[in-house]
């Protein structure tokens, strides 16, 4: 028992570093020119991957955390933006809320059907507290990234 309280401790301290990360990261860039924000998502989605080697997590076993992730905050960037292009402020928290709703599930349907997949093919997925926090952290920062980086190209931010 003992044990386990010590591997949700690990888990617990890296996301609070790793939150604290991303958020002085963003604070910085909010006065930045808009391609920058993109790219910085992209550069935590890396830090979150060396948070990966640190604690040995291979990236395959949580393969399907990252891609609920990767939908998750991929898709909802572009809800808040075009809710926020619309509707101003309150159409961002609108377009982030339902946008929310929408890719949480779409991102479970897909992170269902890879975790499926690696069943079938005897890939051996430990899922504790840490890997499907960082697993899903670093997809949505990579899904950030992405998303904000073709909003960027497309002249939506």
């Amino acid at each position: 028992m003992k044990k386990r309280g010590g591997l949700f401790l690990k888990a617990l301290v890296s996301f609070i570093i790793l939150s604290i990360i991303v958020i002085v990261v963003s604070l910085y860039i909010l006065d930045k020119i808009n391609l920058i924000i993109g790219f910085a998502f992209l550069g935590l989605g890396i830090i979150s991957l060396i948070f990966l080697k640190i604690f040995k997590i291979k990236i395959n076993s949580i393969y399907p955390d990252i891609i609920f992730g990767l939908i998750d905050n991929g898709v909802l960037v572009f809800a808040a933006v075009l809710g926020g292009y619309f509707a101003g402020v309150i159409g961002a928290i609108i377009g982030g809320v339902a946008g929310n709703t929408i890719t949480d599930g779409a991102g479970g349907l897909f992170e269902g059907r890879f975790a499926e997949k690696q069943r079938k093919k005897n890939i051996k997925t430990d899922r504790t507290a840490l890997s499907a926090s960082l697993g899903k952290m670093t997809g949505c920062l990579f899904g950030a990234g992405i998303g904000l980086i073709i909003l960027w190209l497309i002249n939506l931010i």
